[in-house]
């Protein structure tokens, strides 16, 4: 039962640092970091299908800190429905303006469609394989009300059982006075010899 219970508490402890991490993303803070689900294999096996990447935007160039450069992993795709998470390959100077030529690890060719800053929604920092499963089922009506039931549940399951115990312990305690109280009675009501 000990065991059950520390898993329990690992489980939602787990639970709650996705909320938080979800909560955290989805604020408009400038430069926030994102947490995306990688929905194809594109980058395999680097990332793998199914994983978590948390991205956060490069400095600005004006900033004087380096930018964006080859061999990073971006997401880019500001403003579409699904954003791609691809290798930069190449980067061209038109203009005095970058652009990236990028491609995914699996894939023989680079993306058709040169990228500029401003498309690019950050660097993936780390990926955590297979979390983008819980966090998609998370994301949906069923999967969010889980979250909440199934954590409820196991937390009124076991006020009850502290509650039952503590009425037991009581009621034992209850009959022990009374035994006592009568026992009490009787040695008073024996005459001494």
């Amino acid at each position: 039962m000990k065991k059950l219970k520390i898993a329990y508490y690992i489980i939602v402890g787990l639970l709650c640092l996705i909320a938080v991490f979800l909560i955290i993303s989805i604020l408009p803070i400038t430069g926030n970091f994102k947490i995306l689900t990688v929905l194809s294999g594109s980058m395999e096996p680097s990332i793998h299908t199914g994983s978590v990447v948390i991205v956060k935007s490069a400095p600005s160039a004006s900033s004087g800190q380096a930018t964006y450069k080859i061999g990073d992993v971006i997401t880019f795709g500001l403003g579409t429905k699904t954003p791609t998470t691809h290798r930069i390959q190449d980067i061209k100077v038109q203009a005095g303006q970058e652009t990236y030529i990028t491609k995914g690890d699996a894939n023989k060719t680079p993306d058709a469609k040169e990228i500029t800053r401003k498309d690019i929604i950050g660097k993936v920092r780390f990926s955590i394989p297979l979390l983008g499963y819980v966090v998609s089922f998370v994301r949906k009506p069923l999967g969010f009300m889980i979250l909440i039931i199934v954590p409820a549940i196991a937390i009124i399951m076991d006020e009850v059982k502290k509650i039952y115990t503590e009425l037991k312990t009581k009621k034992q305690g209850q009959h022990k006075n009374a035994e006592l109280k009568i026992e009490t009675q009787n040695n008073d009501e024996k005459p001494n010899n």
